[in-house]
């Protein structure tokens, strides 16, 4: 899917967990859960509107767009990087 959530991420630099979010979003743990591992189909405004006032953000800080170009361009720098520790590890 071209639509990359990073609310990970803002959690992280926020050091919120998935459990005080929900709490402040009013939002339960497994649709957050969903959301925050890009398994959501879909997202409404309120549930971004709430989230980014949760997390002092703006919605392009959960929400990144990738082209499929990019994201086969990622795939093949994360495989070779891989073939590379497997190598350091022989």
């Amino acid at each position: 899917m071209p639509i990359v959530t990073k609310l990970d991420l803002v959690m992280a630099r926020r050091k919120m967990s998935l459990t005080e979010l929900s709490g402040r979003v009013k939002i339960t743990l497994a649709n957050l859960s969903n959301i925050k591992r890009g398994k959501a189909r879909a997202i409404r405004f309120t549930t971004l509107e709430a989230l980014c006032d949760a997390l002092s953000c703006q919605p392009a800080d959960l929400i990144e767009y990738k082209s499929r170009h990019v994201r086969l361009y990622e795939f093949e720098i994360n495989l070779i990087e891989m073939l590379r520790n497997s190598k350091k590890t022989e």
